[in-house]
């Protein structure tokens, strides 16, 4: 089944309708892939534990292989003193990690993490109309719809917000479009005010944050809407501060996971009002391009997925117990997690642990949320 379904992926899919008994979450990528790009990775994680720590744990996070990205050559190494990884696989989502175990560490402990990854471009091209409205989920799809506890909350807060966005429920698309396009009106991106964790009440709260405040929030309300939602966490190949960026995905009959970037794509919109060569039209359509991409369902060739989902133990397990999310590596010193570094917020000079990155693309390629050309495609 799963071989049958990655060759519609590769050949476009057609539309195939789903009946809900054939609903499933390890449903392959349904969208037209193109334009390809093969990168060599290379990560160095400078872990610094507490002095006189008795035992440092790094969870790394290893990128899977599937329809939109494949992995290959991977090296795990430590210095200076020489670990060896545990490697294992969480149960509810599939996420794998590689945990570095050091005794009695001294001084700062670097991790490093070496790969190859090709990377296509996803387009769903979802026409509204086609999505259904699924009344009977599945138990495997229990994950994705639930208030988790941690991250992806969803209480009467969600509900009686939900209820002025949408205050008649018409489809499961048209629904799901105007929260988002709710979001991209009322949310500011916050280098400072950031929860760093996909928290949904963040979002609800202070209606600003990081990439995973806007999608934590989505997926909040995709879940208040009766729609199975998901956060994701990769990378972004590319020199940045931080190489860690988030998306959302939901599970939107008959296309299966579909991926959505609110975040990247409102920033894309600020970038084409401020262009100043661009007549008042030229802005008005281009936006309009961007939005009708988002909402279409459009994953960029310059990200590759590393973790899906939100509030769940690690592989193996850690002592200070479940996660929110991991966004680079997960670090605890006896048993205490260690403090998040979030370098793109200036007011942050105090790391325990930070991320050196460096990739090399096969070819050159162009960031389609901050290249107004990539809509003229």
């Amino acid at each position: 089944m799963k071989l049958a379904l990655a060759v519609l992926l590769c050949a476009g899919w057609s539309g195939i309708a789903f009946s809900e008994e054939r609903l499933d979450p390890a449903l392959p990528y349904q969208a037209e892939r193109s334009h390809p790009v093969t990168y060599d990775v290379e990560f160095a994680f400078v872990v610094t534990a507490p002095y006189k720590t008795k035992q440092l744990r790094v969870w790394v996070p290893l990128p899977p292989s599937d329809v939109a990205q494949e992995v290959t050559g991977r090296e795990l190494s430590a210095f200076p003193d020489d670990v060896r990884p545990e490697i294992a696989t969480e149960t509810v989502y599939g996420n794998q990690f590689a945990c570095f175990t050091f005794e009695k560490p001294q001084g700062a402990q670097i991790v490093r993490h070496r790969f190859q990854v090709t990377a296509w471009e996803l387009n769903w091209k979802i026409d509204p109309a086609k999505v259904e409205t699924v009344r009977n989920w599945p138990a495997s799809f229990a994950p994705y719809r639930r208030s988790d506890g941690g991250a992806v909350v969803v209480d009467q807060r969600f509900e009686n917000l939900l209820a002025e966005i949408v205050p008649e429920r018409a489809t499961a698309a048209g629904d799901f479009q105007r929260v988002l396009k709710w979001v991209d009106r009322n949310f500011e991106y916050d280098h400072v005010n950031a929860s760093l964790q996909a928290r949904s009440e963040h979002g609800l709260e202070r209606r600003r944050g990081h990439c995973s405040d806007y999608h934590g929030f989505c997926a909040a309300m995709g879940r208040a809407l009766g729609v199975p939602t998901r956060v994701t966490y990769g990378i972004n190949p590319f020199p940045k501060a931080s190489p860690s960026h988030c998306k959302l995905e939901a599970y939107l009959a008959p296309y299966g996971w579909v991926s959505f970037d609110v975040s990247e794509t409102q920033k894309l919109a600020e970038l084409i009002r401020k262009t100043p060569e661009l007549t008042d039209e030229q802005r008005l359509g281009l936006i309009a391009r961007a939005q009708g991409r988002l909402m279409s369902g459009f994953r960029d060739n310059t990200w590759f997925l590393q973790t899906r989902g939100s509030r769940y133990e690690l592989a193996p397990r850690a002592s200070s117990g479940p996660v929110n999310v991991v966004r680079t590596i997960y670090a605890e010193a006896d048993g205490v997690p260690l403090v998040e570094p979030d370098p793109s917020n200036k007011d942050q000079t105090a790391f325990t642990w930070m991320t050196a990155h460096r990739y090399r693309a096969d070819r050159d390629v162009a960031y389609p949320f901050a290249d107004v050309r990539s809509l003229e495609e």
